[in-house]
């Protein structure tokens, strides 16, 4: 039994199936020790087997997508403010901004399907070896987009698509999905002795521990102690 659905989006026609099909999967306990994953800016994800996952959005291919975008909007803008000067009856006027509208759309559309898509392939990158569980905190992303210097960049980040994501296949392939509250000192905490640094300022990309004297980045810091935390919910 199938069903599909047509959409237009930025001057393309997409269509969606859906179909009915009894997939197997291999739904056997894996023997791989589990990880934590530290979201982040800096960089998108860090997980506490050292892997690290860049920013997509600081590559080039992105910057030049966001330069472009901004050139496009200022025309659209200098276009309404023509049509305004001239009385906004100009028939070619109202085309032209048809036009150039639509030219956003495809820029914004491809933004999001390049953002997308980096999002997939990571979520497959965690699950493909089975890891017995994985550990993720609870972010406070609609706190977080609330700061009028952040908010541009977490949104680009897709927080909350990677979560859904994840959170889909950990149940499609067993694996145990474990979020941590979002008041855990993941940050603070040191992942050797236990210590809590409460004095570690955002600038601080170097985890450095008064007790011990461990020293480790801070991000890698964090994903371990994900890893290790014992208090959670399971998500699925």
């Amino acid at each position: 039994m199938a069903s599909g659905t047509i959409s237009y989006k930025a001057g393309r026609y997409y269509v969606s199936v859906l179909v009915d099909e009894n997939k197997q999967i291999n739904n056997y306990q894996s023997c791989n020790e589990g990880i934590g994953i530290d979201l982040g800016l800096k960089e998108f994800a860090i997980v506490s087997n050292s892997i690290v996952k860049q920013n997509i959005n600081k590559t080039i291919k992105v910057k030049k997508l966001e330069k472009k975008l901004k050139r496009e909007q200022r025309r659209l803008s200098k276009k309404y403010e023509n049509k305004k000067k001239r009385g906004g009856k100009s028939v070619a006027n109202s085309a032209n901004i048809d036009k150039q509208i639509l030219k956003i759309q495809k820029i914004f559309q491809r933004l999001n399907n390049i953002r997308t898509d980096y999002v997939n392939q990571i979520v497959s990158e965690l699950v493909k070896p089975k890891p017995e569980f994985i550990t993720i905190e609870d972010l406070n992303i609609k706190g977080m987009i609330k700061n009028k210097h952040l908010s541009k960049a977490i949104a680009q980040q897709n927080f909350y698509t990677f979560r859904t994501k994840l959170q889909s296949k950990c149940k499609l392939y067993n694996i145990e999905l474990r979020i941590v509250d979002r008041f855990y000192p993941s940050s603070k905490l040191c992942s050797a002795c236990g210590g809590i640094k409460n004095d570690l300022k955002l600038s601080d990309r170097v985890y450095i521990c008064s007790e011990c004297g461990l020293e480790i980045d801070r991000d890698l810091n964090a994903a371990i102690n994900l890893k290790n935390a014992k208090e959670y919910t399971i998500a699925c």
